[in-house]
């Protein structure tokens, strides 16, 4: 049997019946006719590497992707994907532990596409304090982790809600990328049974959070933090655009109190 290779205007249609955006609609963004569009996504006309890199993105279509359409429409790929050992990225190296270093106390780290841990600070390390040895063997992968029942899952007290809001996280990536490896990870660790929760420790004042927080023990203390992520605008490296960052913002004095506590 020989399995055919999508071309460039059955990979496009695909991008954008999952972006649900009409021909019209994209040639309007992309200062085309939707005519053009239909003979592109049909075969009947070959579009230019700069249409193929302008219709991408117009369909928010990943770095990754696009050296794929590329290829599909006979041009070499744009976007270099090198390794973050390369001397070529120390200056990214340097930046993202001063990064994480200046953040400290408080948890961040760096995770690529698939969620394999690239970098990570004390505070980090702090929360993963006496995990069994074969979820910190590297490469460390942050959702199996925080969701497998021997990981963080039975400290988390809201684990319902925040074991929920990662699943879709991972979901809306899914639908958003093409990537097999994502898929098989979200199977692995929504699979999981959900870990009893811890006991209820010390009281704490109610907090108007700001947004859903993650509620954690450590060492008898409960510590709340509020989860922000940044990615590195407009990458020419794949390895680069799939990276990113994420800082734990306290979200309670008690919290902050506790981590400042623990660097004196």
């Amino acid at each position: 049997m020989t399995t055919s290779t999508p071309t460039v205007g059955a990979l496009l249609r695909t991008w954008r019946e999952r972006r649900g955006i009409s021909q019209l609609e994209l040639a309007g963004r992309a200062d085309s006719s939707s005519r053009h569009i239909s003979f592109i996504e049909t075969g009947r006309s070959r579009p230019s590497e700069e249409m193929v890199l302008r219709l991408a993105d117009h369909l928010d279509v990943p770095v990754r992707e696009r050296n794929s359409l590329l290829l599909a429409a006979g041009y070499a790929p744009r976007y270099a994907q090198t390794a973050l050992d390369d001397p070529s990225m120390e200056t990214l190296r340097e930046g993202i532990e001063r990064l994480l270093t200046g953040y400290e106390p408080y948890p961040a780290l760096v995770v690529d596409a698939t969620y394999t841990v690239v970098a990570a600070n004390r505070g980090i390390m702090m929360l993963l304090d006496g995990l069994p040895e074969h979820l910190l063997t590297p490469p460390l992968n942050a959702m199996r982790i925080t969701l497998h029942p021997e990981g963080l899952a039975p400290r988390i007290r809201n684990l319902a809600e925040w074991r929920g809001h990662l699943l879709a996280q991972m979901e809306r990536q899914i639908a958003l990328a093409r990537s097999e490896p994502l898929r098989a990870l979200y199977e692995e660790v929504s699979s999981y049974p959900v870990a009893e929760r811890a006991g209820d420790g010390e009281p704490r004042v109610p907090v108007p959070y700001i947004a859903l927080p993650l509620v954690i023990e450590h060492d008898g203390h409960l510590l709340s933090f509020v989860s922000s992520i940044a990615t590195f605008n407009t990458p020419m490296d794949v390895t680069v655009a799939e990276l990113a960052i994420e800082t734990m913002l306290p979200a309670d004095p008690a919290t902050v109190k506790y981590l400042r506590s623990l660097g004196d």
